[in-house]
């Protein structure tokens, strides 16, 4: 028999809230007989949603009501002051408290950030958590990238660390026991960069258990060269962003050129449906949750305007790390670093 995986869910969260994050979670009921869900949030809205549900899936959803709703506009010091009963919050004092394994929010990044920090707290060894998910390549595996925006500036230490967390990830999701790990740097060579991306790479490259294979440009990240690219926030959100902005550039050119001969008509029907796939892939943080790692829980955040099958591989994502005890398996593997 199969162990009870529990899931906080902010059933309040994302741009059109429960009626998305809630078909989300029940098709992962359907997919996981062994989930069960906890859903913050306002009782009578979830209980009109669930309402119509089969036995065997209701019996598996728990409503935690909540009276106060964090909106994508609040202020993540505004919402630790005054949204006590947000639906976020409870979600995550829900993992601390032992009741749930695991929270899944499509909220405020900001919010999700602050609360999860002071609520789980980081694990020891591990200053700041990170954002991590993962994107297409042109080869077979993705690459892991990360901070995508949790930490705005990084300092050498910081991005150290976040390398250690990447390769402890992708080791226990892929099954890649030596990932590739890479400093994402304006060129290869040596005397590129700052002062704390040169220091991260002096800290990197003497962990003798980290397969460490130096800088890695922007032009790299797609090409599969490394599994884990590193770097400090700002950098890796706008990198993310910039990615997505291309596919839908590309995507709309091809639209509008269509229109202007037949020859380009005919070449349109067949590159619109190669686009479209891409610009489904490039939206990884659409598609599959951003992990939330280095603190003493798992929080995995969902894409504001995610749609309900990516509020499943959130939940998805979620599962994969509680089956794996990815935090347990990072504090493990930075107590073991730092007696190097």
């Amino acid at each position: 028999m199969m162990p009870v995986l529990t899931i906080a869910l902010d059933a309040m969260g994302g741009d059109i809230g429960p009626p998305i994050i809630l078909s989300g979670a029940i098709k992962a009921l359907q997919h996981y007989s062994n989930l069960h869900i906890i859903a913050c949030g306002d009782a009578t809205t979830i209980n009109q949603i669930t309402q119509e549900l089969s036995s065997d899936i209701a019996s598996r959803i728990t409503v935690h009501h909540c009276q106060d709703e964090i909106t994508m506009q609040d202020k993540p010091s505004f919402v630790l002051r005054h949204k006590k009963d947000a639906s976020m919050r409870r979600a995550i004092e829900l993992v601390k408290d032992s009741r749930a394994d695991a929270c899944v929010s499509a909220g405020n990044t900001g919010a999700l950030f602050a609360l999860a920090s002071f609520i789980l707290k980081t694990l020891p060894g591990i200053d700041r958590p990170a954002l991590i998910t993962s994107l297409p390549t042109q080869a077979t595996q993705p690459v892991w990238l990360l901070d995508l925006g949790a930490n705005v500036s990084h300092d050498a230490e910081t991005l150290f660390q976040n390398a250690v967390m990447g390769a402890v990830l992708v080791q226990h999701l892929t099954n890649n026991m030596r990932p590739r790990i890479a400093l994402l740097n304006v060129g290869e060579e040596n005397n590129k960069g700052n002062a704390q991306v040169k220091l991260a790479n002096d800290l990197i490259a003497q962990t003798d258990s980290l397969n460490y294979i130096g800088y890695v440009e922007g032009t790299d990240i797609f090409t599969g060269k490394a599994d884990v690219i590193v770097t400090d926030g700002f950098t890796g959100n706008i990198a993310l962003k910039t990615s997505e902005g291309i596919a839908k550039f590309l995507f709309n050119e091809i639209q509008h050129t269509s229109q202007s001969s037949w020859l380009h008509k005919l070449f349109s029907m067949v590159a619109l449906p190669l686009f479209r796939r891409l610009l489904k892939k490039m939206k990884a943080d659409q598609y599959n949750g951003a992990s939330l790692i280095g603190l003493q829980g798992i929080v995995i955040k969902s894409h504001g305007n995610a749609s309900a099958n990516a509020v499943f591989h959130a939940i998805e994502q979620a599962i994969q790390e509680v089956e794996q005890q990815v935090p347990t398996k990072i504090k493990t593997t930075i107590e073991h670093i730092l007696l190097e």
